[in-house]
């Protein structure tokens, strides 16, 4: 969420910058003065903004990926987990079960053949 504030805070002051400066003319010579153009300065600063969020989403796009996969995988992993808990513990119930109802019996025959 605070990512999405400064983003927003962010782009509300390049716009304004863009806005605030719409009548300034830069000239710019391209690849060792062979062409030159004249542009209102706020085009290649936006180009520039434009192109370094694109390389921090791609820069940032693979790891975003892999922690999606593993957080698929770690959630398979604990359901999973929980699964061969729950079949543990019903197991447990039926055999704590099976030895509180043999134990009375056991003692009862214990006092018949004394």
């Amino acid at each position: 969420m605070t990512r999405l504030i400064l983003i927003g805070i962010l782009s509300l002051l390049s716009l304004a910058f863009f806005l605030q400066n719409q009548e300034q003319e830069v000239t710019l010579r391209y690849f060792f003065g062979l062409l030159e153009a004249s542009t209102p300065i706020y085009k290649p600063i936006m180009a520039g903004f434009v192109v370094g969020l694109l390389v921090a989403a791609i820069l940032l796009f693979p790891p975003w990926v892999r922690g999606r996969i593993d957080l698929r995988r770690k959630t398979k992993a604990l359901q999973e987990a929980e699964v061969n808990l729950e079949r543990l513990r019903q197991s447990l119930e039926k055999l704590s079960g099976q030895t509180q109802a043999s134990t009375p019996m056991e003692s009862s025959r214990d006092l018949t053949d004394e």
